[in-house]
């Protein structure tokens, strides 16, 4: 699942749901059309902070971004709570039980809530000084 940002980088939205062995053929036609400043990737972590069982997936996704796109940053975001928290913005939003159970609307929400608190942790960085 693909979200993306607005250029104030102020909200984070859904883009698309992409297989992946489609991705790569998405993001070429993607970037063509659109400048794109950053791609984040969810960081799977378990509660002890070690990497969780899908880690070696993601991280080997990232290797293939990064020789992909060499030009392009790429920035992991720990992704925990994300499906949890997406659930919950569903239900608090009033939606159906079969609504609240799609798997592919939750992974898209879980995205929007990823980007968004990437670029929360950006503005909380430029705010302490921090600049990346």
């Amino acid at each position: 699942r693909l979200g993306v940002t607005d250029e104030q980088q102020i909200i984070a939205t859904g883009l698309a749901t992409v297989a992946m062995d489609k991705v790569f053929t998405y993001l070429d036609e993607y970037l063509l059309k659109h400048t794109v400043e950053c791609i984040v990737i969810g960081q799977p972590m378990q509660m002890d902070n070690t990497p969780s069982e899908s880690a070696a997936i993601t991280d080997a996704f990232s290797r293939k971004l990064k020789k992909r796109f060499p030009n392009l940053k790429i920035e992991r975001m720990d992704e925990r709570f994300t499906s949890r928290m997406a659930s919950r913005a569903i239900l608090d939003a009033g939606a159906r039980k079969s609504v609240r159970q799609d798997k592919a609307l939750v992974d898209m929400v879980s995205a929007i809530i990823l980007l968004q608190s990437y670029m929360e942790s950006l503005t909380m960085k430029k705010m302490r000084g921090l600049d990346t």
